[in-house]
């Protein structure tokens, strides 16, 4: 059944009441402004009105400015060392603020978001059973919406055909429950991380075993594969607090990188080639991929670190791209990155979410001093970046989501529908959709745009503990304490 929003506060109420009017000055005076792409290059400077909102932008730049075939949606933000984000029009984001004065010739900074738009997904099209246990992980495969994998309490991971909506493989060989999973960046190799401390490399397309990694005394927490590379080695973190770098071709350990005093709970490996690793000791710790040796430690959390994103996860993780519905080969995946850094600001960014109750924002190749994001009134489990970069979604054990800005970090919205516990979030590749899972059964999907509640997908039995979107943007799998997959569509 479908959830139900709690009764509004007596604060939200009075709210009702005497809303709040953003109101526009009608004799505020015009200013100077003059566009930069996110290349560097400057157009002329133009008189527009101080009240131009962003789609008053968006029209002078798609029809005067660029003179573009078909119209693009950007964002705007200032050219500037604050990068504020022009959310809604100038007066309230810049001038208001008191950010530029109306003498000042206003620079802003225009990126273009992705052409193609995802649908939201509406219903339910397939309830899979099968696992004998709570499905824990699910993920779809980097290169296509037609194959996902779960894993589950009933030691067994699965690879499904999402097209026809119908099991595989079952992969069986662990002893203990799957607790993560990750495709190889090519989509040819399952990698499996489990209870029992092992990690099992299998086969995607034919679902056999290739070989089993045996070096963690306990159990496997996180994985991640090397990315940008003709030959990826495999990270793996563990309740043992260490993490391990694997040649998965001779099922060697290349090296083991020990320094946590707790359990890694996350490792990212990001396209420059350091590895991240989170842990129960209130750390995270940067190295160097390509020889072992420890960068950074990243210090400021008070309690165990729950999560770690990289801004570059999605381009990362997927090799397809579908402005042109092709799989890139590997120097195209290499542009992409490159350009996807630069119009971050030229590095990659890190976020990390803590029993703390906060989030922190890091630029680990400038500083190693983090920007705060304070809000949430529990534990936060999960962050995400959305696939271009621009904005970060937290969730948390308060029943809400978050929206923040990844240039900044401030604060943009709250999004609450959920009545428990929201234990992770996903994006859809066009960063206008999100996704969230919840203890209260459901799988809702936001407009991040209009910040409103787009679908209520109710159809779980149980807390919803696993989610994914496909990178074509067509298929979201969940899973949970039902045992049951469950794949939507619009």
């Amino acid at each position: 059944m479908a959830t139900l929003v709690p009764p509004p506060t007596k604060r939200q109420k009075r709210e009702a009441q005497n809303p709040t009017i953003d109101v526009l000055p009608t004799d505020f005076p015009s200013v100077q402004v003059q566009f930069r792409s996110t290349d560097g290059e400057t157009t002329d400077t133009i008189l527009l009105p101080g009240t131009s909102s962003i789609t008053d932008l968006e029209l002078l730049l798609n029809g005067h400015v660029l003179k573009n075939d078909e119209p693009r949606p950007y964002t705007f933000a200032l050219a500037d060392d604050s990068a504020a984000d022009i959310t809604s029009n100038l007066y309230t984001d810049i001038y208001n603020r008191g950010l530029r004065s109306t003498e000042d010739i206003l620079t802003v900074l225009y990126t273009p978001q992705s052409i193609f738009r995802v649908k939201a997904v509406t219903r339910c099209t397939s309830t899979l059973p099968g696992h004998g246990g709570s499905i824990l992980t699910a993920q779809f495969a980097p290169h296509t919406s037609s194959r996902c994998a779960t894993g589950a309490g009933d030691n067994h991971a699965r690879i499904w055909d999402c097209d026809t909506e119908t099991p595989m493989y079952t992969l069986k060989g662990h002893s203990g429950w799957v607790l993560c999973l990750a495709w190889a960046p090519a989509g040819d190799v399952l990698a499996t991380g489990s209870m029992d401390s092992t990690v099992r490399l299998w086969n995607a397309r034919t679902g056999a075993e290739l070989g089993t990694l045996q070096r963690h005394t306990k159990p496997i927490m996180s994985m991640a594969w090397e990315p940008l590379v003709d030959t990826p080695r495999l990270a793996t973190a563990s309740k043992d607090s260490t993490i391990k770098v694997w040649n998965t071709t001779l099922r060697t350990v290349e090296y083991s990188l020990s320094g946590h005093t707790g359990a890694v709970t996350s490792v990212k490996w990001a396209g420059n080639g350091w590895i991240y690793s989170a842990s129960y000791d209130q750390t995270i710790k940067v190295w160097n991929g390509r020889t072992g040796l420890l960068l950074h430690t990243l210090k400021g959390h008070a309690a165990r670190i729950n999560h770690l994103a990289l801004s570059t996860d999605h381009i990362l993780r997927t090799s397809f791209d579908p402005n042109t519905n092709q799989v890139l080969s590997l120097p195209d995946l290499r542009a992409r990155w490159e350009q996807v850094v630069k119009d971050s600001g030229g590095s990659e960014k890190l976020v990390s979410s803590s029993d703390d109750l906060q989030v922190f924002l890091w630029t680990p190749q400038k500083s190693t001093k983090p920007t705060k994001l304070n809000g949430h009134q529990k534990v936060v489990n999960h962050a995400s970046f959305a696939p271009n970069g621009q904005t970060i979604a937290t969730a948390s054990f308060d029943s809400s989501l978050r929206l923040w800005s990844a240039t900044t970090g401030a604060f943009i919205a709250t999004l609450r529908g959920h009545v428990s516990s929201v234990y992770m979030c996903v994006w859809s590749a066009d960063s206008r959709l999100l996704a969230s899972a919840s203890q209260d059964t459901t799988v809702k999907v936001w407009d991040v745009r209009s910040r409103k509640l787009v679908s209520d997908l109710a159809t779980s039995e149980a807390e919803v503990f696993s989610l994914d979107w496909s990178c074509d943007g067509r298929k979201v799998v969940s899973g949970g304490a039902d045992k049951k997959v469950r794949l939507f569509s619009h």
